[in-house]
């Protein structure tokens, strides 16, 4: 029983578990959104929805729609979600430079110095 305690208790369920209910409710705005740009656009092109469209008779609307959609959210997301966190992490948590020399480069320089002195001697 302890060992499912602390399953439950893991601070990534729990993390994921607000994410996902988050990630829901955030779902729904979005679509409404979508729904409100789509009448804008209709109100512009006369028709909200491409559903009918046929290009060759072949009905590509449901992907207009879709692909249309699919931008909108992709935009939400960016503006409204990526650079404003992206902004609070630099600000809240700033990268810093690591001190010194990596190990790699380090022992690149002595290869390096190691046969330039090798070279030298030859």
């Amino acid at each position: 029983m302890s060992g499912f305690r602390a399953f439950i208790l893991r601070g990534n369920l729990v993390e994921l578990a607000v994410a996902f209910i988050m990630g829901t409710a955030f779902a729904l705005v979005v679509t409404s959104f979508s729904t409100m740009l789509m009448g804008f656009i209709g109100k512009i092109s006369g028709n909200p929805d491409f559903s009918t469209v046929t290009i060759a008779q072949v009905n590509v609307g449901k992907f207009i729609n879709a692909l249309i959609a699919f931008v909108i959210l992709a935009a939400v997301v960016y503006f409204f979600v990526i650079v404003p966190y992206t902004k609070a992490k630099e600000r809240f948590f700033p990268t810093t430079e690591p001190e010194g020399t990596p190990e790699d480069v380090a022992l690149l320089k002595e290869i390096r110095d190691a046969l330039v002195t090798r070279a030298d001697n030859v």
